[in-house]
């Protein structure tokens, strides 16, 4: 059992103790849990064996094709309809797509209700559920609208991780590699030489990986300045997602930001910040793990076009998180259109 304090708020790992006591302490007036179809029936009843309290089920379509206006909709409705108030409680029990969409819904229900992030997928555990960031994606562009605001706590159980396919953890392990990329080349050294997940410890991983991402964000909550190192990999890894949410193309999160990784490595490279050695060594440590993706990626135009569109942009000119060395990143870089092209040959060579 670990946790990791933030200035308003605590990650707890593996702490029902903790939850319970939360949630006796709140004095709330109602409790509403949030879950899709996967985490309504491989989580949930783990959850209300641990937790007694009474609560409603808010039941919600699963998958970022569902991470809308709409989804959100059926949310406040239900909160109307079941009596929810200012001084409830929503507690957001799923993966990205359900912390993302039900601390946004509940942020915006009558100016706010309180909400808490219960992450039951790696990739929520170790980045979605950490920062505030709240929001939906809008015209099949990835959190085009939405707000930052800091859940009341955050509780990480590694027991839920037990429920998930081998993807969907190798999806949540990209944004590991990306922290340490960024933050800590002797975890991206570590971390890129295991055989299988199965090695890991993943209670010391995702408090490793979790501490990195909060020392950032505080320093710089509302992504001003360094907190833009952490969309390493998501330029490009974005647009190429965005790409595939609106053809119908099977590419999940994880997979989509380590190609970004691998692209925006090769501009960091063309950059003058890295070596062709250095840039060929974090191509041949992610592929093997993430396997080999060229065909999904669109043209340069279509490409180009999603970029134009990115949250990071400033007076129209498309700006990049890229890495100053391995363990290092640095963001609000410029890259030329012929350099974008490049990095793209380089992925699929």
């Amino acid at each position: 059992m670990k946790k990791i304090n933030c200035k308003t708020y605590t990650v707890h790992i593996n702490d029902w103790e903790g939850l319970n006591t939360f949630i006796n302490q709140g004095s709330f007036s109602s409790i509403f849990v949030i879950v899709d179809q996967n985490t309504f029936q491989f989580c949930l009843p783990l959850f209300e064996e641990k937790v007694n309290v009474p609560f409603e089920v808010i039941l919600t379509e699963s998958g970022e094709k569902n991470k809308n206006l709409e989804s959100c909709k059926v949310i406040w409705d239900d909160f109307i309809k079941k009596g929810a108030d200012r001084h409830s409680l929503c507690i957001n029990l799923g993966g990205g797509v359900i912390g993302d969409m039900g601390g946004f819904a509940a942020s915006t229900f009558m100016r706010g209700m309180n909400f808490i992030q219960i992450p039951t997928t790696l990739l929520s555990q170790v980045d979605a559920s950490v920062g505030g960031k709240l929001g939906i994606d809008y015209h099949h562009l990835k959190n085009l609208v939405g707000i930052i605001k800091n859940p009341g706590a955050v509780f990480v159980f590694t027991p839920f991780l037990k429920t998930l396919p081998y993807l969907q953890l190798l999806s949540g392990f990209a944004e590991v590699i990306k922290h340490g990329l960024i933050r800590d080349a002797k975890a991206f050294e570590e971390l890129t030489q295991i055989d299988a997940l199965s090695q890991l410890d993943w209670e010391e991983m995702i408090y490793e990986s979790v501490k990195i991402k909060k020392d950032i964000t505080e320093k710089d909550p509302y992504e001003r300045g360094e907190r833009k190192i952490l969309n390493f990999g998501h330029t490009l890894g974005h647009a190429i997602e965005s790409h595939a949410l609106s053809n119908g193309i099977d590419l999940l999160h994880g997979e989509a930001v380590a190609m970004g990784m691998i692209m925006e490595t090769y501009l960091s490279y063309e950059k003058g910040y890295l070596t062709l050695a250095q840039t060929e060594k974090v191509k041949n440590r992610v592929i093997p793990l993430f396997g080999h993706h060229a065909e999904k990626i669109p043209s340069i135009e279509v490409l180009m076009k999603l970029m134009a569109k990115d949250k990071k942009n400033k007076s129209g000119e498309i700006l990049f998180s890229l890495l100053e060395t391995i363990g290092e990143g640095n963001f609000d870089q410029h890259v030329s259109l012929n350099a974008i092209e490049k990095s793209i040959e380089f992925y699929k060579a």
